[in-house]
């Protein structure tokens, strides 16, 4: 008997450098827009009082190609609602978008769309972007309340990150 447990040790010893060379699996990307406040910010602040969406504003994640807020996820569906109460931020004819990452991915692209319209496009080149980051984007061609779609493209999944941000551009000079 004294024998197999120390068989048992000596294979358990002799296996255990081969477990920890194994890759652990890739780590979920998670982020949203910070500022101005997305949507899941206003929630995860109490701006607005919504569901799950407050404790976990970062995991709004759906297939890539979507032009909803709540990235199609039956959950956060409250994000899609327009007339919820949603703070619309007043910018210039200008907005930086701040990303907050809780969980960094290669990324191919950042987009942001007004309605159907591409306002801003940011080429990650498949490079992890760092746990925070910022985008320019020009609005010039907008003015008023306006509601938009942010999307972070993951590089190695077929899912994106959502994140809708209302605005009223040209409400400061």
């Amino acid at each position: 008997m004294a024998n197999r447990k120390i068989s048992a040790a000596v294979v358990g010893a002799a296996v255990a450098p081969f477990l920890v060379a194994i890759p652990a699996g890739t780590a979920s990307a998670h982020g949203y827009v910070d500022a101005p406040p997305s949507r899941q910010a206003q929630c995860a602040a109490g701006t607005v009082e919504c569901g799950s969406i407050t404790w976990e504003p970062q995991s709004v994640e759906g297939p890539k190609g979507l032009k909803s807020c709540s990235g199609g996820n039956e959950a956060f569906a409250e994000l899609d609602d327009d007339s919820k109460g949603w703070t619309a931020t007043p910018i210039g004819a200008q907005a930086t978008f701040n990303w907050k990452l809780t969980a960094a991915h290669k990324t191919t692209t950042w987009e942001y769309y007004i309605g159907d319209q591409l306002v801003g496009s940011f080429d990650q080149g498949g490079q992890q972007p760092p746990q925070e980051l910022s985008h320019n984007v020009d609005l010039s061609g907008f003015s008023g309340p306006q509601k938009v779609l942010a999307v972070w493209n993951v590089a190695d999944t077929a899912n994106a990150f959502y994140a809708c941000i209302d605005v009223n551009v040209g409400a400061i000079e």
